[in-house]
């Protein structure tokens, strides 16, 4: 007897044995083909004990730690060559496939089940839940021979994260049995969904609910801003925690009372950490930061958050001379730390700190180096933010949706259209491109780089699009010239259900004006306070200004300045001036003008319209005068130049630019270029000249503005067929406007010109703005 224990039990050793090699070594697993064989040959000798059910469970056990490991052939295979399989076996399997994101494979081996007991059930709607896919889990919920409770919060909490709330509701009213699970998933998704009316009427059908079904109520209060509530929910709980305490304090704390989330600091008995940092990050928020320091001094123990709290005040308030003292005290700097210092010095302009802090950093991660990015992006080293954002991409980082958005904003600043264009295919890669934050920054570069057919497939990507989406496309279009378009998206808005703004209405003010809409302009200025609630601001009526002296109206527009209901400020008086300017009414230009140096002493531009308006009328007395009182002023004139890419290179030009290794090439073709013109009977609008000089020496002034040496350079160096794109840091003079007419004709070529107040699209002899500029 002895001996045959100590046989079966050198068996059951051997039999573990083997079970655990199989796991750590799947090479070594039978197949169906050999398992086969061995029954056979065995058939008439020694027959193996048959499997039991302690067996079985080490072979799931098995399946199982494969599956948790991710080696899903393994798991397979034991799957495949065990002698009999149990449901476990199967629910272990599918388990596995649905934890390693592989739903088809579970739903396949959930079908072919023999026999399948609840949990299998429970697991396979599970799955489907996870996978998003509740139309599949309520079939697969409604087949259910029988259910138990996990069966009914699985559908209940399916239906609650795919936002059918409703829908989880009458699950909830359905269940035979519902336990503390049951009552706390719908309550938080009540909740979570701002719901709170129905929420509170859950919570008066149950009396004894636990404590972290009170602080999600009380929560669902602070986040919706209903401190009332919130404060009447707290006062009914039986037993308070941490969280019920810190939720309360920062919810007074953050909505500008911070005197009574100080009294009920005070009152609490189990303050932590988190309880003093809701405190100092309260008193950073109401705009006190040396109460809040001190509070911080006083702090028994701080951790990182509370001291990156403390630094985020100083930041917040441009201190950053007590934010770097405090982070160089810092007993344990984290990355936060860091990102925070980055951006407290990028706003307040001071870059190369910003730097020195970047380039210390022990570690970064996509926050630090958007940080920099937007740094130098908004202090104007669109070049630098660049070479980051490429530094960024060949050191792996991953590229976050505001490191995407900062390089976007910095190429439509600089027009680098063929870069904006490569950034896109990434954010396509990175599945970026469908989202409104990435997809407006997406749609702002294209209608900056003129591209305005682009900027329009953009916006047809984007699949939840936002108010910002639509102003975009409004204020694309109009910039463009094309107004009528502008209309068109501001008409297909309004029937997608969103509501207008003002900058919208700026929008589609703007659209009209630069598309000569007048009497459809007046419309919509008359009827958007009736028909949106919007009360018309200085935007809207510089708009109309605008529209009125564009189209010669200007004893109108001067009628809507003197009705205006506040007092018009010096972009009113600039879209008047810019009118009286196109039209020749030089008295009311002076005007205008006065009126605007009054407020705005070193607008540089407005002396230059004046002048303009002076040289056009032959007053060079004038003229002389308004240099004078620029130079007495200490004014200065705005240097213009023009900048275009080609082959990922911003190529910039200054009027008579001698600098450009190119220049003997684009100067020779300019001469031909005006020989050309003439014949084709192009006129130089020498009147422009402010200068009293001879016809030929203005002619000569004309010929070498910026903008013409960089339309020359880009029909030299930019392939047939493909468009012409140059922007100009001011407005485009007259002379040039009408001389890039007659280049887009003669070359027939399609040439983008930017300027500092809208789009010209240049194409056989004329161009998209009609004139109207």
């Amino acid at each position: 007897m002895l001996k045959l224990k100590a046989m079966r039990g050198r068996h059951q050793l051997r039999q573990l044995h083997s079970i655990n090699e199989l796991q750590t070594n799947p090479n070594l697993y039978p197949s169906k083909k050999t398992l086969t064989m061995k029954k056979r040959n065995s058939y008439n000798y020694n027959k193996p004990p048959p499997v039991g059910d302690s067996d079985i469970k080490q072979w799931n056990v098995a399946i199982s730690t494969h599956m948790r490991n991710a080696q899903l052939d393994s798991a397979l295979r034991v799957f495949n060559s065990m002698p009999r399989r149990s449901s476990v076996s199967y629910n272990a399997m599918i388990s596995g496939y649905l934890m390693n994101g592989k739903f088809e494979l579970a739903r396949n081996l959930f079908d072919e089940m023999p026999e399948r007991d609840l949990v299998s059930w429970n697991v396979m709607i599970s799955g489907c839940v996870r996978n998003n896919n509740v139309a599949a889990a309520r079939e697969l919920f409604e087949q259910m021979p029988d259910r138990d409770v996990v069966s009914w919060n699985t559908m209940l909490s399916g239906y609650a994260q795919n936002g059918c709330i409703d829908e989880a509701r009458k699950i909830f009213d359905r269940m035979p049995y519902k336990n503390s699970i049951s009552w706390n998933a719908l309550l938080a998704t009540y909740v979570q969904n701002g719901r709170m009316e129905e929420a509170c009427q859950l919570f008066e059908l149950k009396p004894d609910w636990d404590l972290v079904s009170w602080n999600c109520l009380m929560g669902g209060f602070v986040k919706t801003k209903r401190l009332v509530d919130a404060r009447r929910v707290f006062d009914r709980i039986p037993f308070r925690d941490k969280i019920s305490w810190n939720t309360i304090i920062t919810a007074y704390a953050q909505n500008g009372e911070i005197e009574e989330a100080r009294r009920l600091f005070d009152e609490s008995s189990v303050r932590d950490v988190f309880t003093w940092t809701a405190m100092v990050s309260g008193y950073v928020q109401n705009g006190m930061v040396d109460e809040a320091r001190k509070f911080f001094e006083e702090m028994p123990e701080k951790n990182a958050v509370s001291w990156n709290a403390m630094i985020a005040g100083y930041v917040q308030y441009k201190r950053m001379d007590m934010a770097r003292k405090l982070f160089e005290k810092i007993p344990f700097r984290d990355i936060t730390s860091w990102n925070t210092m980055i951006t407290g010095y990028a706003q307040c302009g001071e870059i190369a700190h910003a730097r020195d802090i970047f380039d210390w950093m022990p570690r970064r991660d996509s926050v630090s180096w958007a940080a920099m990015i937007a740094g130098y992006a908004q202090s104007g080293y669109n070049e630098e933010a660049l070479c980051l954002f490429i530094e960024m991409k060949r050191g792996g980082e991953r590229l976050n949706r505001s490191s995407f958005a900062c390089a976007l904003s910095t190429c439509a600043h600089i027009a680098a259209l063929e870069l904006g264009k490569q950034l896109h295919g990434r954010l396509v890669k990175a599945g970026y491109e469908s989202g409104s934050f990435v997809g407006n920054a997406l749609l702002v570069m294209y209608c900056k780089c003129g591209g305005i057919e682009e900027a329009y497939s953009a916006f047809g990507e984007i699949m939840e699009k936002d108010i910002v989406s639509w102003n975009t496309m409004i204020a694309g279009y109009a910039r463009h010239g094309f107004g009528k378009e502008a209309l068109k998206i501001f008409e297909l808005m309004k029937a997608a259900g969103v509501k207008p703004d003002d900058t919208t209405m700026v929008g589609v003010l703007s659209a009209c004006s630069h598309a000569g809409l007048v009497d459809r302009g007046t419309e919509y200025f008359d009827s958007m306070n009736q028909d949106y609630g919007i009360t018309a601001n200085s935007r809207h009526y510089t708009c109309m200004v605008d529209l009125l002296g564009r189209a010669g109206r200007l004893d109108e527009a001067q009628e809507l300045i003197r009705n205006m209901p506040f007092v018009p400020d010096a972009a009113t008086w600039g879209a008047l001036l810019g009118a009286s300017r196109i039209h020749g009414n030089t008295k009311l230009a002076e005007m205008a003008a006065e009126l605007i140096f009054e407020m705005e002493p070193e607008n540089g531009g407005m002396y230059v319209l004046l002048s303009n308006s002076y040289a056009a009328s032959g007053r060079w007395a004038d003229v002389s005068r308004m240099r004078s009182k620029m130079r007495d002023t200490g004014v200065k004139k705005v240097p213009g130049c023009s900048w275009l890419e080609v082959q990922n290179k911003i190529h910039t030009f200054s009027v008579g630019d001698s600098c450009h290794p190119d220049r003997d090439k684009i100067y020779a073709y300019l001469e031909e270029l005006s020989l050309k013109m003439k014949r084709e009977g192009y006129v130089s609008s020498t009147k422009l000249i402010l200068h009293d000089v001879d016809e030929e020496e203005k002619e000569h002034m004309l010929k070498y503005h910026s903008e013409k040496l960089a339309v020359a350079f880009g029909i030299l160096s930019i392939p047939a067929g493909r468009p012409i794109r140059v922007i100009k840091n001011l407005r485009v003079c007259e002379d040039c406007h009408n001389a890039i007419k007659y280049i887009s004709k003669i070359v027939g070529r399609l040439i983008i010109l930017r300027d500092s107040n809208r789009f010209h699209h240049f194409k056989e002899g004329s161009c998209s703005c009609g004139d109207y500029w």
